[in-house]
């Protein structure tokens, strides 16, 4: 069995020959094995921070992925996945877990980590986050990431000035709650026609932003959709409770109509 401290050791010395590359300035793990959630088995998220003015990046990172991937591996131009996710590669390795690497303007965290101490955040059109991209995410990311290599310091100057968790941040956040209650009226409007597409897109939508209000009222930082409200229940039971609810919406319009009654008395509170 492959150890963290394998797979540590091996990250170690793929992010020092990352930031030998023109344009990257530094280099950090996340996700799941930054927070010590993860498996044996799960991937290695690589945040790879690079310069904007960086000219020949993709091919550069392409060229370095043969010293370490057992299948070849394309690493995208920035903006090629997307507006909001730069663009990144994965990477096989032999007797190891994916690694992923994940390009990220350090400009834009920059300005998102300013953003996010102001109090200033908003979702956006982003593939693959139905709620929306979290543009703050970005700050988040780097403020709960393991730094890995940061030769500049750049890294660790943004970070230290994402500790502690905003407090304006928290309050924007947990101000914009009244976007629960108005996802269960539309989804209340659309329970008579037994709508179900849209009472379960709505309940859905309700059910995150309640999420972020709780995590951010226990200053939590919010990186990924993926896991968000299972996040949030573990602080907070009744969220469990009310996602359960999507599982056994029914059909009926009184089906979804009992069923919007039951998530709004479990995360709504007067």
């Amino acid at each position: 069995m492959v150890t963290d401290a394998t797979v540590l050791d091996v990250v170690r010395r793929m992010a020092a020959e990352l930031v030998a590359v023109e344009g990257v300035v530094g280099v950090t793990l996340g996700g799941s094995r930054a927070r010590g959630t993860h498996t044996p088995a799960s991937d290695v998220d690589l945040g790879i921070y690079y310069d904007p003015t960086a000219t020949r990046l993709s091919d550069e990172l392409t060229h370095l992925t043969a010293r370490w991937t057992t299948t070849p591996a394309t690493v995208g131009q920035p903006g090629s996945w997307g507006p909001w996710v730069d663009a990144g590669a994965w990477l096989t390795l032999a007797d190891l877990p994916s690694v992923d690497w994940i390009l990220r303007d350090v400009d834009r965290v920059a300005h998102q980590v300013d953003r996010a101490r102001r109090g200033e955040y908003a979702f956006w059109e982003q593939p693959g986050h139905p709620l929306g991209f979290l543009d703050v995410s970005y700050a988040g990311e780097l403020a709960t990431a393991v730094v890995l290599a940061d030769p500049s310091g750049r890294l660790g100057t943004l970070r230290a000035r994402l500790d502690p968790y905003p407090q304006a941040l928290a309050d924007a956040v947990q101000a914009d709650a009244w976007q629960v209650g108005f996802h269960l009226d539309a989804a209340a409007k659309a329970a008579p026609r037994a709508d179900i597409t849209y009472v379960a897109l709505s309940l859905g939508k309700a059910l995150m932003l309640a999420a972020h209000g709780m995590l951010a009222a226990r200053h939590v930082w919010v990186t990924n959709e993926k896991g968000l409200v299972l996040q949030a229940a573990r602080h907070e039971p009744r969220l469990a409770a009310a996602a359960s609810e999507l599982a056994r919406l029914g059909t009926t319009a009184d089906d979804l109509a009992a069923a919007i009654d039951r998530v709004r008395a479990l995360v709504v509170r007067s």
